[in-house]
């Protein structure tokens, strides 16, 4: 039945609508997700709240993903991608419109719809990649879902734009009533997604896997020849993901390479306003071309994901974050005539460093079998989102501070704290060379065959 997705050159009109619908709610999924960053400056002041107090609203989303992409991926193969993928939609989108309703001082309040916020958010990520792949031939299953993930950082553009232009007019509880928004992609994936034909085999539900692939390959039901005979339908455990330690390991190091990234972002308007001395207005708008070009670096990678294949683009593309980070670090304070290297070498890194975000998160779902696809990408997925922790923290080791949040940003650490960034890519080289399978141009079911043969050789 499948043999008709392999076999196609181009996309149809709804294998493109599948991956719009990807598109746009991974950009507006971390819309909600970075939109309490800009919208607690509205009422930190009023509410007298603790450092401890604004940490917590900040970070119980990021608490949540670890859990969120680990849970939400596993009801992924029990009930289906489609439907996870639209309750999770509405679980981050609600829960961001009642943040609306938040009594003035309620701290709290916040900090726990912020945490469903972040299992919401991990959740959408857990399902949209495996399933938007289990709609694409392998010739194309690289670029396209590495560019499904190309507008994440418009997500936090999207935020920060609001909130400077719309959020003195309508106020902090209109702009989380916006944040309801993205309820209505669930309403488009219901009407334009159908559930993955591969799932849908899986479970023996061959009829409407027919007419899920019919669908999207715009060709009549009867068109497809059904099977003569059926396999058994695959019902994997959870706990069975442990059987495939080499995916587990190759996954959570490679996706751990945001590491870096993420420290990187606390710093880099206060490191601009310290090396080039300018205001912070002035440095929050350098940032904007950093995001920018990372946009660029996520197309870029996506592209050379297929063309290099995944394990040697993501050893060049971390490769040359690690390098860019490092001497950004050394060379901080050097000019080419007028131009700062160091704000020059940031806006290489935002390149590669988002391109390597396309390459890393689609390999990550290709690390599994189909059976346990989405429970698989979401235990690698929640794993890596340590990152967001392991960044901050490491960085206040490194920098001798007290602070594990946010440690405050000082010249003297700027070598030590780049170098400590570069490693987690440097590690993540090590886990595509040494640990990691290439999945390029290989069919899902072909890699499921792959990913089988250790675990027979081992029962043997």
């Amino acid at each position: 039945m499948l043999e008709l997705l392999e076999k196609q050159e181009s996309l149809t009109t709804n294998q493109w609508k599948i991956f719009v619908a990807c598109l746009f709610t991974i950009m507006l999924d971390f819309f909600d997700f970075g939109l309490i960053g800009f919208v607690l400056a509205f009422f930190v002041s009023d509410w007298h709240l603790t450092y401890g107090q604004s940490a917590l609203i900040l970070f119980s989303s990021g608490v949540a993903s670890v859990p969120g992409g680990i849970v939400f991926g596993w009801l992924g193969d029990k009930i289906g991608r489609r439907k996870v993928f639209m309750i999770t939609i509405l679980t981050f989108s609600l829960a961001t419109g009642v943040m609306a309703l938040t009594p003035e001082g309620g701290w709290l309040f916040l900090a726990v719809m912020r945490f469903i916020v972040g299992l919401g958010v991990a959740g959408v990520a857990a399902v949209d990649l495996p399933l938007l792949q289990e709609f694409l031939p392998a010739s194309k299953r690289g670029w396209i879902s590495g560019l499904s993930i190309g507008l994440v950082p418009g997500g936090g553009l999207l935020a920060a734009s609001l909130s400077a232009f719309v959020g003195p007019i309508i106020g902090w509880r209109g702009l989380f009533a916006v944040g309801l928004l993205p309820a209505l992609m669930a309403f488009v994936i219901r009407v334009w997604v159908p559930e993955s034909p591969r799932w849908l085999i899986g479970r023996g539900r061959i009829e409407e896997a027919r007419r899920s692939l019919a669908w999207a390959l715009q060709i009549s039901p009867e068109e497809i020849a059904l099977p003569t005979s059926l396999a058994e339908p695959v019902k994997a455990p959870w706990l069975e993901l442990f059987k495939y330690p080499r995916s587990i390991a190759a996954g959570c190091l490679t996706g751990l390479s945001q590491t870096g990234g993420v420290g990187l972002s606390l710093w880099s308007v206060t490191l601009l306003m310290l090396v080039l001395k300018v205001s912070p207005a002035d440095a929050s708008f350098l940032m904007i071309w950093t995001t920018l070009i990372g946009i660029l670096g996520r197309g870029f990678g996506s592209w050379l994901s297929d063309a290099l294949g995944r394990r040697y683009a993501g050893v060049l593309s971390c490769l040359l974050a690690a390098v860019t980070m490092s001497l950004a670090g050394y060379l901080h304070d050097l000019y080419l005539g007028t131009i700062s290297v160091f704000y020059l070498l940031l806006l290489i890194n935002s390149f590669f460093g988002n391109g390597n975000y396309a390459i890393v998160f689609p390999y990550m779902a290709e690390l599994w079998p189909a059976k346990l696809r989405a429970s698989g990408f979401g235990l690698v997925y929640g794993a890596s989102n340590l990152g967001k922790f392991i960044g901050p923290a490491g960085l206040a080791v490194v920098v001798g501070a007290s602070n594990y949040v946010s440690p405050t940003a000082t010249l003297a650490a700027i070598v030590p704290a780049f170098n400590y960034f570069a490693v987690w890519f440097i590690l993540a080289v090590f886990a595509f060379l040494l640990i990691g399978i290439e999945t390029r141009g290989r069919t899902i079911e072909e890699l499921d065959a792959a990913l089988e043969r250790p675990i027979q050789a081992t029962a043997r």
